[in-house]
């Protein structure tokens, strides 16, 4: 069997160097530095095959065909999902427009791709009384446990917080006297929240009654959130903990409509903007480098708008 050419020396130079860019100048996440490192690998396996050696040799056409091949599959690759091929077409992309900054080239050959359109999904989000519903039965198990859940779901719901900013927050974060938090969130990017008088108060149980036990079990450090051997709780585990409040409370776990971190999330930014916030203030909450990110929001709330209306206006119908 004969083996695929290995990508030129020249070309994985240039990647490289634009991944190191977005890692010191751009401030990406880990995760999508290494989708992007992923998408390109496959990129330049592509320029072997098809014989380019460098970037200058790239023409538009062959960008193109090798993103719509992408999306369509070709041979024995079978198509890529939409969001994961149109990251692909944004990693292409910024390559290319990247060593254009560089000098490296003459012309931008993706400049012509057009950039990608992923469907817009509006967010899940949970009624109030569901959200009530679920946090009344969490921690029902009493003990530095139960306290921890309780503490745990109450600041997600109280802050807006991603569950990796959730589970990365540390005690010294937190100022309970103000009612604030402070949040890192993508990018290294860190915020101040403020976190409610229910979340506040429940992180002020956890911390003043169960956590000194869990932390002289093991190494938590300056965790905030500790699993039961006192190390700091991972994405995993507090996913685990929302699971069986959603259980207890009769709320779904699978499927389309299944709670999770992410639907707390979204549940916080739709409640703020029905009780009247606005979207800019929201984006600020929220962390969103772009205004535009948070407007889907808006979408979720114009939906129920369309209901009252529809039910209360005498010309409706």
């Amino acid at each position: 069997m004969t083996q695929p050419p290995a990508p030129d020396p020249r070309l994985r130079r240039a990647v490289r160097s634009y991944l190191d860019h977005l890692t010191v100048e751009r401030g990406l996440a880990v995760n999508t530095l290494r989708a992007y490192r992923r998408d390109l690998e496959r990129y330049l396996a592509a320029l072997a095959r098809a014989g380019v050696g460098q970037l200058a040799e790239v023409s538009s056409g062959q960008v193109g065909d090798y993103l719509a091949e992408l999306r369509e599959g070709g041979g024995e690759r079978p198509p890529l999902a939409a969001a994961s091929a149109a990251r692909a077409v944004s990693a292409v992309r910024g390559l290319h427009r990247f060593a254009l900054r560089e000098g490296w080239v003459g012309a931008d050959a993706a400049a012509a791709v057009p950039p990608p359109t992923p469907p817009r999904r509006l967010p899940r989000a949970l009624p109030v009384a569901q959200v009530e519903q679920l946090l009344a039965v969490a921690g029902v198990d009493g003990g530095p446990a139960g306290l921890r859940d309780r503490a745990l779901l109450e600041f997600l719901y109280g802050s807006g917080a991603r569950i990796s900013e959730v589970v990365g927050a540390d005690v010294d974060d937190l100022d309970l006297a103000e009612e604030v938090v402070t949040l890192r969130g993508k990018g290294g990017r860190a915020r101040l929240v403020p976190l409610g008088g229910h979340a506040a108060a429940a992180v002020g149980a956890w911390l003043r009654d169960a956590r000194p036990s869990l932390a002289a079990t093991g190494r938590g450090g300056p965790a905030l959130f500790l699993n039961a051997r006192g190390g700091r709780l991972t994405r995993q585990g507090a996913w685990q903990i929302l699971r069986r409040s959603a259980v207890r409370a009769g709320l779904p776990v699978t499927g389309d409509a299944a709670v999770s971190p992410h639907s707390l999330r979204h549940s916080y930014a739709t409640h703020l903007l029905d009780g009247g916030a606005d979207v800019r203030v929201v984006q600020e909450l929220l962390g969103h480098s772009s205004v535009t990110t948070t407007q889907v929001y808006t979408l979720v709330t114009v939906e129920r708008l369309r209901e009252v209306y529809a039910t209360s206006h005498p010309r409706a119908h």
